[in-house]
């Protein structure tokens, strides 16, 4: 039996075309920092910094402090004046962006039940985002922190590896105290979801879009270290734990 689960957000349980998403998002901050730094420069630095935090392998700095490093002394202002007007930031503007994104209704259904059922429920979503942003995708998913007491939200304040890395998910089972085998991953990204939870050990079910092509594989296939229990919609998942999936 599970004692923990693990959601990705974004397309798990809240609908985000990531593409659409991930521009909108560059064009605001652009925007917002271009009084002190020109959009273009600034989107070229941030994804340079990402890719620094890409590489952390969850044995040295957080994810915050490892763009911090790369970011920072590259823009040519000290940490301390621009971190407060990216705060602003995700005050003020980011909140604009919730209208590209819509609440799947089961994804609240798979949080209650989960909570209902004494998990420990995680939100393990690529931790290349700050806390605030990260909890503002949870309300416009109807799933906030201020309903649910999530054992643990990854954010890049409180992780030391990026969900491409194995170890990412190796810190959240450390974290929980629980085995891997006692954990099930929930998401809909194979190369960042599924094939480093399973060479983690974690046994996955791989969030499908109705127009992908399932896997001509049965459930409990070994993939890596792991299993694949399960496959489908969001809405499939949730049948699939309305027929005692998570007893597997």
């Amino acid at each position: 039996m599970f004692k923990a689960i693990l959601f990705d957000l974004d397309d798990t349980l809240l609908a985000n075309p990531m593409n659409a998403f991930i521009s909108a998002y560059f064009k605001a901050l652009g925007k917002y920092m271009a009084h002190l730094i020109p959009p273009e420069r600034l989107v070229v630095e941030i994804m340079r910094a990402t890719q620094e935090m890409e590489k952390n392998d969850g044995t040295g700095p957080t994810n915050q402090e490892a763009f911090a490093a790369a970011f920072y002394p590259t823009v040519g202002y000290e940490q301390e004046i621009l971190e407060p007007i990216f705060e602003q930031f995700y005050t003020e503007e980011f909140p604009k962006l919730q209208y590209l994104t819509r609440s799947i209704p089961e994804a609240r259904f798979l949080v209650e039940w989960a909570f209902e059922h004494d998990l420990y429920v995680v939100i393990a979503t690529n931790p290349v985002f700050p806390c605030v942003a990260v909890e503002q995708r949870l309300a416009w998913a109807e799933v906030p922190v201020t309903e649910f007491d999530y054992a643990l939200v990854t954010t890049y304040e409180n992780m030391h590896a990026t969900k491409a890395n194995p170890a990412y998910y190796r810190e959240i089972v450390t974290k929980l105290g629980c085995g891997p085998k006692e954990c099930l991953m929930a998401g809909d990204d194979w190369d960042r979801d599924m094939m480093p939870a399973a060479t983690a050990g974690i046994p996955i079910y791989w969030v499908t879009r109705p127009d992908d092509t399932l896997l001509p594989i049965p459930p409990m296939q070994k993939i890596k270290g792991g299993v694949l229990v399960g496959q489908g919609t969001v809405e499939s998942l949730w049948d699939w734990i309305g027929r005692g999936g998570l007893a597997v």
